[in-house]
């Protein structure tokens, strides 16, 4: 596989020559457009271009199904292969233990429905956090629906993270699995997984963890700090949409059922040929992630907090949401009293921000998150996620901060809350 490792001033020149992630001005249709400011890696991250680069020999040059035994089939497979190593490296996994997916959402489905049909005799329970992503929560509630299992939700604390003393007295000898998110999408609040993992153990109970937000930005090592299944997806990591991974120990793995049947692809948990072009593409994603991880961390960070900070300076009544000393330092989630959220971000074009995951988005009914949290119906309204990442420039953030002040001031004096 080629090498995605480039120099900082190779990376700025690769950035430079794509237009619709860098700064400027450009002409459509005779108009001239405002540069768009994107501060919603949460939701999904831009393609890094150094991906691209791998991937699309893959698409244009090469065929092949990766099952097939003849040498196209064996070069499709090697580079399968390959990526595999650079996602089990990203999470502190083995290679053997990755099985890919069409999605995070996937691999969170076939780690809950996969479990329960290969549940040992006598668990049937799930433990999961009230600030799972939907593809956790609604899946657990889906089968404790049909009675296929009996479902407890463990409660978050205020500062938006699991309470450790609740998920103690929930566990015991019948619980078939426990998923805790790793890093909630919406508030950036992370769970002391090394905590939680020894907790658990105890029942003899795998641990799954949906990473996606987490992985890439902060160091996992799922083997060390005992979880068992973790779920992550490309393109929150710089990657290609439509590829995940569900990445998880032999234990663990043997326990799961698949979801998906036919061939038998991915050691029998998840039939269909295999997106090579993508999966090559996540392979990529994930090694930029894991050589870059440290260094971006540090400078978006930094960035995040010259943004609230001067929000805060220039507007009154803002409140920062979850626990600011267990966050991702590329997410903020603000509270603007007085101002709804979904006319905040609707004013602040061209800054795109979010009013929660993605995938509730366009949903009248307020963040289960922050309601699990403790805020009220009114108070979860008024919160807008701001996520940053990699293409992220001070540029950016100068040019978002007016826009941000302009939209609250100005919804906020429609509502008559100045």
């Amino acid at each position: 596989m080629p090498n995605v490792t480039r120099t900082e001033s190779e990376a700025s020149t690769l950035l430079d020559e794509a237009p619709t992630l860098r700064a400027g001005r450009h002409e459509s249709q005779g108009r001239d457009i405002a540069r768009e400011i994107y501060l919603d890696y949460n939701g999904s991250a831009p393609l890094d271009p150094r991906v691209a680069d791998v991937m699309i020999p893959v698409l244009t040059e090469r065929s092949g199904n990766a099952s097939s035994s003849h040498a196209f089939g064996r070069r499709q497979a090697a580079l399968v292969d390959d990526a595999r190593e650079q996602v089990a490296a990203l999470v502190g996994g083995r290679p053997n233990g990755v099985a890919f997916t069409a999605s995070a959402t996937e691999a969170n489905n076939l780690a809950l429905r996969g479990a329960l049909e290969g549940a040992p005799t006598g668990r049937n329970r799930i433990l999961v956090s009230a600030a799972e992503h939907a593809s956790v929560l609604r899946t657990a509630k889906w089968l404790a629906d049909r009675r296929l299992v009996r479902l407890d939700i463990v409660p978050v604390t205020e500062g938006g993270f699991v309470d450790l003393a609740e998920l103690d007295s929930l566990l015991g000898s019948d619980v078939l699995l426990v998923s805790v998110i790793a890093a909630n999408a919406e508030t950036g609040v992370m769970n002391p997984l090394a905590e939680i993992s020894e907790m658990v153990r105890g029942s003899g109970a795998p641990l799954h963890s949906d990473a996606t937000q987490f992985v890439g930005r902060m160091p996992l090592a799922m083997d060390e700090s005992g979880i068992d299944l973790v779920s992550l997806s490309a393109h929150k990591i710089c990657g290609p949409g439509g590829v995940g991974a569900l990445v998880g120990n032999q234990r663990a793995l043997r326990r799961l059922r698949p979801q998906i049947h036919g061939g038998g692809h991915e050691k029998g948990l998840r039939s269909g040929s295999l997106n090579v072009a993508g999966i090559v593409g996540m392979g990529a994603a994930a090694h930029l992630a894991f050589e870059e991880r440290a260094s971006e961390s540090r400078r978006v960070g930094r960035l995040r907090d010259r943004f609230t900070q001067a929000l805060k300076a220039r507007l009154p009544r803002i409140s920062e949401i979850g626990d600011v000393s267990c966050r991702l330092s590329n997410t903020a989630n603000l509270r603007f009293h007085g101002a709804d959220a979904d006319a905040v971000v609707v004013n602040m074009d061209p800054v795109a921000a979010s009013t929660g995951s993605a995938c509730s988005s366009g949903s009248i009914e307020p963040s289960d998150v922050l309601l699990a949290m403790g805020l009220s119906r009114d108070a979860a309204f008024e919160c807008v996620r701001f996520s940053l990442g990699r293409f992220t420039t001070q540029a950016d953030i100068d040019l978002a901060l007016p826009r941000a002040v302009e939209a609250v001031a100005r919804v906020r004096g429609l509502s008559g809350d100045e």
